[in-house]
């Protein structure tokens, strides 16, 4: 008899975005056509940088001729993009990770799903609350969790994020074996110092536990005080793995590309305590379930490193971020307390009342869709994330009908 794996019972109710886009379904569906002003789920709207655009055509010319055609490339990523990523994202910063510690991938979404196939199913996971749900789900999917009670699960340790602590959580005084972490944070839009980040690490060090940080919005950071990276941390390179992506930092959300990088000096212990390296598990996952990303995109993300896509990237980004302070400004114009969108492209906003009926609100009486905060965990009941991937006027324009409704 096949059986199924009865930990997907565990998961509550759906996914959050899916949630989301059933109840926009069911608006549209009880009248005419309506406007929505889609501010909600984070994908971009921009076209891709004119470089990678024009890398893209370059790879797909080459594939088709004889002399330069590709097939099966390297699953961890062709040499020229992992050699510029170490360059440019770590070397510049001061971080000695090599180009062979990298390895591309469709999405970090993805990679921070699958990473958790290296780990035993009963490490003990440290979780911020509110948090992205795909780190909570795949564990719970994984049998690490026990069951919910109280919208929180048993098996994990939360770690509460809120405005009390500036949405950065510091380490618990119990040990953990796991820890999630997310700066520029996703839904806060919280960023992490310097100071902040080396407690964890020490914290981690100390403990023989794993950090799992996604910094997949780095490229929003205006703050030169602020680390991009981990890794610009001392110690992490013992204990941090880190996951980044090309959906927002250059607009691949449709294209798909990311990168986890595994440095060979990040360990993990057997159950006898005996320390084993981490970069050659990752590997041997990735070479076995994965066949690599597609060359022409590999060759696009590659001229995201490029002068002309530096500075492309960063007249995108400026775009989204001047969003944010048009959301921020208003949302406080309107008298409501928030946080983010200075350093990140998302604004989190205090709403004052139950996250569901705030989102059901602006949907119905402004067509403007959101994230209700209670999705992200306990502590984001209250909330609701506005994000700013959009256009301007199309932003302007969601602001303007908010004024009209007079929250």
């Amino acid at each position: 008899m096949i059986r199924i794996n009865e930990n997907f019972d565990k998961l509550q109710a759906s996914y959050l975005f899916s949630e989301i886009a059933r109840r926009v379904r069911e608006y549209q569906a009880t009248g005419p056509a309506r406007s929505i002003i889609r501010l909600g789920i984070g994908d971009v709207t921009e076209p891709l940088p004119p470089a990678c655009i024009a890398a893209l055509h370059r790879a797909v010319d080459e594939l088709a001729v004889s002399s330069s055609f590709r097939g099966y490339g390297p699953e961890q990523g062709y040499d020229f993009l992992r050699e510029a990523i170490a360059r440019a994202d770590f070397q510049a910063r001061g971080a000695a990770i090599d180009a062979d510690e990298i390895f591309v991938s469709d999405g970090a979404k993805c990679d921070t799903a699958n990473i958790q196939e290296l780990f035993d199913r009963r490490i003990k996971i440290a979780i911020p609350d509110p948090v992205y749900p795909v780190y909570v789900d795949t564990n719970v999917m994984a049998g690490r969790t026990g069951s919910a009670r109280g919208g929180r699960y048993s098996g994990l340790v939360y770690l509460p994020c809120t405005a009390r602590n500036g949405f950065v959580p510091s380490p618990p005084r119990r040990a953990v074996d796991l820890i999630y972490l997310c700066y520029p944070n996703n839904p806060t839009g919280a960023t992490a110092t310097r100071e902040q980040l080396q407690a964890w690490v020490d914290y981690a060090r100390t403990n023989r536990a794993l950090i799992l940080f996604d910094a997949a919005y780095e490229a929003f950071i205006r703050d030169p005080a602020l680390p991009h990276s981990i890794y610009e941390v001392d110690g992490a390179q013992e204990v941090a793995i880190e996951f980044r992506s090309f959906s927002k930092t250059a607009g691949f959300t449709g294209t798909r590309c990311a990168f986890t990088v595994v440095p060979k000096r990040c360990l993990a212990y057997t159950a006898a305590g005996a320390a084993r390296p981490l970069h050659p598990l990752w590997n041997r996952r990735h070479t076995t379930k994965f066949n690599g990303v597609s060359y022409p995109v590999q060759r696009a993300a590659e001229a995201v490193y490029s002068d002309e896509g530096q500075a492309q990237i960063r007249a995108l980004n400026d775009g989204y971020l001047g969003n944010a302070a048009v959301i921020r400004q208003t949302m406080r114009q309107l008298g409501f307390k928030v946080a983010g969108g200075e350093n990140s492209p998302y604004i989190w906003v205090r709403t004052g009342c139950d996250s569901w009926s705030f989102f059901d609100r602006l949907l119905k009486e402004a067509q403007i869709v959101t994230t209700p905060g209670a999705g992200f965990g306990r502590c984001g009941e209250g909330y609701i994330r506005i994000s700013a991937f959009n256009r301007r006027d199309t932003v302007e324009e969601a602001m303007e009908r908010l004024r009209r409704i007079a929250l």
